[in-house]
């Protein structure tokens, strides 16, 4: 079993490829503060690391010796990177920085996660050899990253995603749950319908990182659902699916609902290179939102 280090193993997605992962590896999950799992498995344990520290990431890296580092970390609330770009720039970039300073002393396979906002969602249905050109700091900090991971001197693999969703952990929350929450309590939600997506069902997701890791799979990969929606859309289809008042729903767009931060209009992803070299399989959106709600808690 090789030994694989996770940061953000605290979010969402860091949270269930800890879970995975040590089904076949040693993973050493780590993120900032105590560990929440709610889970325990024997290949894995958690310590807390500030990838912004660069000391603390190379005092552990070297005491562990992963042979891959999934790099989940990140700030990725496109407002809060607006409003407050050198500490998107200190997590963002200096982080990823510091971990491949660190990996690069033990070869290890570095595997870094990314986002589909490195694009500006002109066009829609991107590949991986597409044109990056973010609207947002968000995005902006993240191309920055990628173009590190490209100049790592060791075998690298960037996983760009897209709104990724799925049921809950740690309390962390997706559009799905969000809007449950918020239409159980009667609250009104405004949705932007102009944004056109590929949402991700998370286990799928997690299911091609792991491919990458025990395969040692390189390059770019765009990992994403294969149906269309806009976040209106997946949150009428929620309201429906769990019987809310769909009618608390107001689509908006980006003219009539302002934010800090630009988001790209078009983005969804062309998976075709996964599915052929990965075999990465993807689960329906009204599947994947069954799955979200089926153990009547999220």
């Amino acid at each position: 079993m090789q030994p694989v280090l996770i940061t953000g193993a605290n979010g969402f997605v860091g949270n269930y490829l800890s879970e995975y992962l040590a089904a076949t590896s040693t993973v050493l999950a780590t993120g900032k503060g105590d560990c929440r799992f709610s889970f325990s498995v024997p290949a894995l344990t958690y310590a807390p690391l500030d990838i912004t520290d660069r000391e603390a990431v190379a005092t552990l890296i070297d005491a562990f010796k992963p042979r891959c580092i999934v790099h989940c970390a990140a700030l990725s609330k496109p407002d809060q990177c607006e409003t407050d770009r050198p500490f998107a720039d200190t997590v963002n970039v200096s982080g990823t920085r510091n971990l491949l300073e660190a990996a690069a002393r033990h070869g290890a396979h570095f595997v870094f996660l990314s986002t589909d906002f490195v694009f500006d969602g002109e066009s829609g249905f991107y590949r991986e050899e597409d044109a990056v050109a973010p609207v947002n700091y968000y995005g902006e900090t993240k191309v920055r990253a990628e173009a590190l991971v490209r100049e790592y001197p060791f075998s690298w693999a960037i996983v760009r995603t897209v709104l990724v969703y799925g049921a809950p952990r740690l309390n962390r929350d997706n559009l799905l749950t969000m809007v449950a929450k918020a239409l159980r309590e009667g609250k009104p939600l405004h949705i932007f319908n102009d944004q056109v997506r590929t949402p991700t069902y998370v286990e799928d997701l997690v299911r091609g990182i792991v491919k990458i890791v025990e395969t040692g799979a390189t390059g770019t990969w765009h990992l994403s659902g294969a149906d269309v929606r806009t976040p209106y859309e997946m949150a009428v289809e929620t309201a429906r699916h769990l019987g809310l008042d769909e009618r608390l729903i107001t689509p908006v767009d980006e003219h009539s609902f302002a934010q800090p931060a630009r988001r790209p209009p078009k983005t969804g992803f062309d998976i075709s290179k996964a599915k052929s070299e990965l075999n990465y399989t993807t689960t329906s959106f009204v599947d994947g939102l069954r799955r979200t709600f089926a153990d009547g808690t999220s």
